[in-house]
């Protein structure tokens, strides 16, 4: 299979979607004059021309209530809001609006509406630019949440969004973009709420979403080096959430760590942690682990802000100290 980087399955996603259904349109800040802030939409603008690729004031409320209206006319737009920190101004269209509509009218109104967003830290943009707030977007009954983690879990939950007749959240990490891996030709699809074991292992179990994926991967190649078996858990979504392949994997291994780069009080690992706890009790060898992001805003300094995120140090530190191993 050829390779690819995340940031290009995104684009061809968005691509094959507008040359194979005419009602799908993109809208959000600087996609087009500007190529987009993270070069995702590059180039879509000269093909399919403005009236499909649609630069919009900066307004998040307005561009998102825009979407809700377009989707409930029978258009599937796809909204790029620049950073899930400015989905903040658009919180009423997003939890009162998209959310509710289908559930309110009985059915009788869908919004197939994608919002992709940009989320995390780790490129000195500060407190207001760093924050990872898909957790809050999964508390929201009628959202859907992805946080594809590789270009081809991003290409194939793309697909399964702009098709779903549900709003999504697509929170793509900011520092994933560059990341490469093997993405097919052929058509496929990921599937919503169907985790994926990317690493086996029989010692203990590291649940893991979107750039986190990577910290837990390394540091399960690390404890493998002195004969610690980790197995990995992909969420891929957080709602619908695939709790059943979690607990499958902490019933083998008997431990649990949930990693996270949100902020550890109330982020979405404290619901991974309940629900481990509560239908895998009588497995577990010791408490159910949590490494979240410090509670703190987010630094600048470059030092500082290394130190407010999870590594695979701080992982490995934490199954020491946890269990022993």
């Amino acid at each position: 299979m050829p390779e690819t980087t995340l940031r290009e399955a995104i684009a061809r996603g968005l691509r094959e979607a507008m040359e194979g259904d005419d009602r799908v349109f993109l809208m959000g800040e600087d996609i087009d004059r500007y190529q987009g802030p993270y070069a995702v939409t590059r180039g879509l603008g000269e093909q399919f021309g403005p009236e499909r690729v649609k630069d919009t004031p900066i307004s998040e409320s307005a561009v998102v209530g825009a979407g809700v209206g377009a989707a409930m006319a029978g258009l599937r737009p796809i909204v790029e809001v620049m950073t899930i920190n400015f989905i903040l101004l658009a919180l009423d269209q997003v939890v009162n609006n998209a959310a509710k509509l289908r559930y309110m009218s009985n059915g009788q109104i869908t919004v197939p509406l994608v919002i992709r967003t940009v989320t995390g830290g780790g490129a000195q943009l500060a407190a207001t630019h760093s924050q990872s707030l898909e957790g809050w977007f999964a508390s929201v009954p009628g959202l859907k949440v992805a946080v594809p983690s590789d270009p081809y879990d991003a290409l194939g939950l793309l697909r399964a969004a702009i098709a779903d007749e549900d709003p999504v959240i697509f929170a793509e990490h900011a520092l994933l973009y560059r990341t490469r891996g093997e993405v097919p030709d052929e058509p496929y699809e990921v599937a919503f709420g169907e985790a994926k074991v990317k690493r086996e292992g029989g010692d203990v179990t590291l649940v893991a979403y979107s750039r986190m994926v990577h910290v837990a991967l390394e540091a399960a190649a690390t404890l493998a080096a002195r004969g610690v078996e980790a197995e990995v858990v992909d969420l891929r979504t957080l709602r619908p959430l695939d709790i059943d392949t979690v607990v499958e994997s902490v019933k083998k291994t008997g431990r649990a760590v949930v990693v996270e780069e949100t902020w550890r009080t109330g982020g979405f690992a404290g619901e991974l942690a309940s629900a481990i706890q509560e239908r895998a009790f009588d497995h577990l060898d010791g408490p159910v682990g949590r490494v979240g992001g410090a509670d703190v805003p987010t630094p600048y300094n470059r030092g500082l802000e290394e130190a407010a995120f999870p590594n695979a140090e701080r992982v490995i530190a934490a199954i020491e100290k946890l269990f022993g191993i």
